[in-house]
């Protein structure tokens, strides 16, 4: 007698977040679906299974039939797709609420046994933010079209490919100073092998039906002590300049100008943002309600893939089963 796979569908999977999930599902012998806009850039992915278990497909968030297509037939379904900053028609309303809402309504239609939403830590719906409000609204929307959700909640995501750290790095290797805005703001940051088990852990555990989970590290840190973190791994000096809110904000209006092919540094919202600690609440479930209390630190994982930024250069050697393809969350 023949059983048939698990058939998980992943929004987004292609992506920063998603390509360490897709090799933790893909271990699981599940067929894993994995869903982009440019379903070639997935094509990568193949060889974390076996011949025909990661399927490549393209789908348009924006149109029922297409998601629907990429739903049919699947038990489990997790949504990763977001954005930090609007374009065009890819906006926070388009990206962060009405997607979300097309993929748990339909999900529910076809009988999708688990649906998994991956929001953020901050995600509010009384924030000045306008990133921070739209994810609030996501999970409203997503729960209210699929009660029995799980929503996760990470802090600032760190990894080989990651968009923080490596940005921050590039930027000391050309500049004799760094810009600090918030610098005592606080940061919980998520390794994200341990933000991919734990998404793949809620798409499994009956317990976290439901529920919505907060993600941070081991570890809180300022801003400042990231940055200060990094020089250190790279063995740096350079000067951490405060930056007052007013000109930030100036400068961030200015920055989201910048042409629609390039991802612009810095956002008055993102400014916004970095006014308010992103931390996981006290008391709000987390890793340990999913069955994970073994986390790494940056202190343990930056290594493994600043190093390429050194004076000098060093091979960068890239942790257990990370990609080397750049992409975004």
């Amino acid at each position: 007698m023949s059983y048939r796979s698990e058939v998980v569908t992943v929004f987004g999977g292609s992506g920063f977040v998603g390509r360490h999930l897709i090799r933790r599902l893909a271990k699981t012998g599940a067929i894993v679906r994995v869903v982009s806009r440019h379903p070639n850039q997935a094509n990568f992915l193949k060889t974390a299974g076996s011949v025909g278990q990661i399927v490549p497909m393209a789908a348009d968030v924006k149109d029922d039939q297409s998601v629907a297509r990429a739903i049919q037939g699947a038990d489990t379904v997790i949504n990763l797709i977001g954005t930090l900053y609007e374009r065009g028609a890819w906006n926070f309303q388009t990206v962060h609420v009405d997607a979300p809402a097309r993929i748990a309504r339909i999900a529910k239609a076809s009988g999708v046994r688990r649906l998994v939403h991956v929001s953020a830590i901050g995600a509010d719906a009384r924030s000045a933010s306008a990133y921070a409000k739209s994810k609030a609204a996501g999970e409203q929307a997503v729960t209210q079209a699929f009660p029995g959700a799980t929503i996760i909640r990470p802090s600032i995501v760190f990894g080989p490919e990651d968009g923080f750290f490596n940005r921050f790095a590039a930027m000391a290797q050309v500049s004799p100073a760094l810009p600090l805005i918030g610098g005592a703001t606080k940061f919980q940051p998520v390794y994200v092998g341990d933000l991919a088990d734990a998404i793949a852990a809620a798409a499994t555990l009956d317990s976290a039906a439901g529920k919505t989970f907060e993600l941070g590290g081991p570890r809180v840190y300022s801003f400042k002590e990231l940055m200060q973190l990094m020089l250190r791994e790279i063995r740096r000096k350079r000067f951490l300049v405060p930056v007052p809110w007013n000109v930030a904000e100036t400068l961030g209006g200015l920055l989201e100008k910048v042409p629609p092919i390039v991802a612009p540094p810095l956002t008055r919202d993102q400014v916004e943002m970095l006014k308010t600690d992103n931390v996981a609440a006290a008391g709000a479930p987390g890793f340990k309600e999913l069955g994970i209390t073994s986390l790494s630190s940056c202190e343990v994982i930056l290594p493994t893939y600043l190093s390429r930024f050194i004076v000098g250069g060093k091979s960068n050697t890239m942790p257990r089963d990370a990609g080397n393809h750049s992409g975004a969350h």
